[in-house]
């Protein structure tokens, strides 16, 4: 049995209350002060962080996912991938914004996209400090809070917003991603990075953000977003223009489809370099 957006977007902002209930009073005091589900640990580098907030809120969708759609298959953050393989695909991401979250900073948000034969037809993505819900279905548009969004029509860099993010092996990996910025930043009106890719395509699709580009990334992290940028209006691609973001090395290249052409040449030309 397939899902339904209304599903996906209860789930959302289910595990959104979750993630802001564990925030709360996460900054005051002492680090030893705050409460145990800001306990911090550190999956690889020492900017990969986890908390308890990412597991419970993961554990918490795959029970309420499970009961509703027992054998369907999941791509999650923190569990990895499990449950029997077939063409119904779920891709979770509980606190898409960790560092953020645990530093206090209000920008995270809760990810879930269902694929069904290799497809993401699905996408919900949900900002439990600003208590948006923004979700789409393929073919059928994308919304925010119910209302139907687009994006801006921004033809060239020079009027452009973008933002960006980098990986978790920034400090050791060549190709980090701080090239592309500084490219970007001296042409266009500015570069942003909020940490949560999620709500970065999010944005490009409500128009705040004109482009959105990431080297390397996982696709829990883009599946409802890259979904939602794209019925929003939104070219989707790899950064070399391919079309499969969530498979071979992804990485993910979001704007109309004017500005993502220039975008797409830009980051041709830099990283031929």
């Amino acid at each position: 049995m397939d899902p339904t957006l209304i599903e996906l977007e209860i789930l959302v902002r289910q595990a959104g209350a979750l993630l802001r209930a564990g925030s709360k009073n996460s900054r005051q005091g002492s680090p030893s002060d705050r409460p145990a589900s800001l306990e911090i640990s550190q999956k690889g580098t020492a900017i990969d962080l986890v908390t308890v907030m990412d597991r419970r809120v993961e554990a918490f969708l795959l029970e309420a996912i499970r009961l509703r759609h027992p054998g369907h298959h999941f791509v999650a953050e923190e569990s990895g991938v499990h449950g029997a393989e077939g063409p119904h695909v779920w891709y979770i991401d509980p606190l898409d914004g960790t560092v953020n979250y645990a530093h206090g900073i209000p920008i995270y948000s809760v990810s879930i996209a269902y694929a069904r034969e290799g497809r993401v037809v699905l996408g919900a993505v949900y900002d439990p400090s600003q208590d948006e819900c923004f979700s789409a279905g393929r073919g059928a548009g994308a919304w925010l809070d119910g209302r139907p969004i687009r994006v801006n029509q921004t033809p060239t860099l020079g009027d452009s917003l973008l933002v960006t993010g980098f990986a978790y092996d920034v400090w050791t990996n060549p190709d980090n991603n701080l090239d592309h910025f500084a490219r970007f930043a001296l042409r266009t009106r500015g570069v942003r990075r909020l940490g949560s890719a999620a709500l970065d395509l999010c944005y490009v699709a409500a128009g705040r953000f004109d482009g959105f580009w990431e080297l390397r990334i996982n696709p829990w992290d883009i599946a409802a977003g890259g979904l939602i940028a794209k019925e929003a209006g939104a070219r989707v691609t790899r950064v070399d223009g391919g079309e499969q973001i969530l498979r071979d090395a992804p990485s993910v290249l979001a704007a109309n489809p004017r500005l993502h052409e220039v975008m797409l040449k830009e980051l041709s030309v830099n990283s031929a370099k």
